[in-house]
């Protein structure tokens, strides 16, 4: 059974899961900075963990799977929230990578609304030319990609040469990492502006959909 982490109201109009990145849990600083930031604009926000990370609240040290190895968990995540009214799917860098794997075919059958990845790895760490970019070029599904300009794994200046489906827009943060954050000596912006920008983007864009 999935265990989720709920923020935000419980009869919101919108829900938002969202799934971890390869390395850390539902409740890392970054996941807990982006699901309060979605829950004060009005979004009802669930966190849950693919099964090796749950693991390791029991002592059990497993290594990320590959991407399509959890996608079944995903699915099973979103049949399991029973959410009611809209849903949006997505999730941290490997969180969003996995529920974009899976997007056509949910918003096809009826079950989403749309899919959210904040800090998306469009290659891996230190491999540009290794893209993760195929589904992306064809999806149909409505995305919203919220990307630092500097993400070590999707920079602005790489991303402009990708080929990418019309139905995803990017939201570009200002000299943000991979965890979306600025370094204000630099950009003049924190990581809460960019925490809110994110939030207010995704919320606006969920009405739209």
């Amino acid at each position: 059974m999935t265990d989720f982490l709920f923020d935000g109201p419980a009869k919101a109009d919108v829900t938002v899961l969202l799934a971890h990145g390869a390395g850390a849990p539902m409740d890392s600083g970054s996941m807990t900075a982006a699901a309060r930031a979605l829950a004060a604009e009005g979004l009802r926000v669930a966190r849950f963990e693919f099964g090796y990370m749950a693991a390791r609240r029991d002592g059990q040290r497993r290594p990320p799977p590959k991407a399509e190895l959890v996608m079944p968990e995903y699915v099973a995540a979103i049949d399991a929230l029973k959410a009611k009214g809209k849903l949006i799917i997505g999730g941290k860098s490997m969180g969003g990578r996995v529920a974009s794997m899976i997007a056509d075919d949910m918003h096809a059958a009826g079950k989403i609304a749309g899919l959210v990845c904040l800090g998306y790895p469009f290659h891996p760490m230190g491999k540009p030319t290794q893209l993760r970019t195929a589904h992306l070029a064809r999806m149909t599904c409505p995305a919203l990609i919220v990307q630092g300009t500097r993400d070590i794994m999707g920079s602005r200046d790489e991303v402009a040469g990708y080929a990418l489906s019309e139905t995803i827009e990017i939201l570009w943060l200002e000299d943000g990492d991979h965890d979306l954050k600025p370094r204000k000596a630099v950009s003049g912006f924190t990581a809460a502006q960019h925490m809110q920008a994110m939030a207010a983007r995704v919320a606006a864009w969920a009405t739209e959909l």
